[in-house]
């Protein structure tokens, strides 16, 4: 007999109130963190990046602010209501030239 996990729902009614803020850099939240799925949002000041890294499959969504994206080697100007991502997993970096709020959906293998 097959065994499955009921996992709970979660609900977030603010998820742009999580976000935090550092004057030292970012520090992403996790509202969900899975072997196949991880959700953060994250909160940029004006100024403050995150690198190029190499990604796996991802979904951004802008909750507030503004910014500048560079996906590959597209650069996008991002605002509240943006919602960049790639056909395939892509290099990705971000620069807030606002106070910057953000979700992220990757697929947990990069």
């Amino acid at each position: 007999m097959t065994r499955t996990a009921t996992i709970p729902a979660i609900f977030f009614p603010a998820v742009h109130e999580l976000a935090v803020f550092d004057g030292d850099g970012p520090r992403p939240q996790f509202l969900l963190d899975t072997e196949k799925l991880k959700v953060i949002v994250v909160g940029l000041e004006p100024g403050q990046q995150i690198p190029a890294h190499p990604e796996s499959l991802a979904v951004y969504y802008f909750l507030a602010g503004e910014g500048i994206m560079t996906v590959d080697d597209e650069v996008l100007a991002v605002t509240a209501g943006a919602r960049p991502s790639s056909p395939r997993p892509a290099p990705a970096r971000m620069r807030a030239t606002s106070r910057l709020t953000f979700l992220a959906a990757k697929t947990g293998a990069a």
